[in-house]
């Protein structure tokens, strides 16, 4: 199911959030990841990680989702405040955390901040798995 033909709808995010929308860096899916994970979230939007883990650190991550644009934001910023962190770091990310840094997130959408920071632990988890 693809809302993002929904882009009226979004708030005026911040100039920060709307940069880290349009580029296209952490966007995507990865080959040859050393982690991956794949949920979907009540609403029907699907979501999946991939992490390249180096020493203990995200080196590389990527998200890809199909569902609306408020799910991508998520995505979007999780990745971003996940990228560089070491994996223990990266579990300390929230929803609290993405929604702060979104500023705009509608009450009727915090559940694509769960699902994005649940897709990113469950990456995580499958790292520690295979370890």
């Amino acid at each position: 199911m693809n809302k993002s033909d929904d882009k009226e709808n979004l708030p005026c995010y911040p100039q920060e959030v709307q940069e880290l929308l349009n580029d296209t860096k952490l966007f995507g899916r990865m080959n040859d990841p050393t982690s991956s994970a794949y949920l979907k979230g009540p609403c029907g939007d699907e979501m999946e990680f991939y992490l390249v883990i180096k020493e203990n650190r995200i080196t590389e991550i990527k998200y890809y989702t199909q569902g609306c644009d408020y799910t991508k934001s998520c995505a979007a910023m999780t990745a971003s405040l996940a990228e560089g962190k070491t994996v223990q770091n990266a579990l300390l990310i929230s929803a609290g955390d993405v929604i702060d840094r979104l500023k705009g997130l509608p009450d009727d959408h915090l559940h694509c901040s769960i699902l994005a920071v649940s897709t990113l632990y469950r990456a995580i988890a499958d790292y520690f798995l295979q370890a």
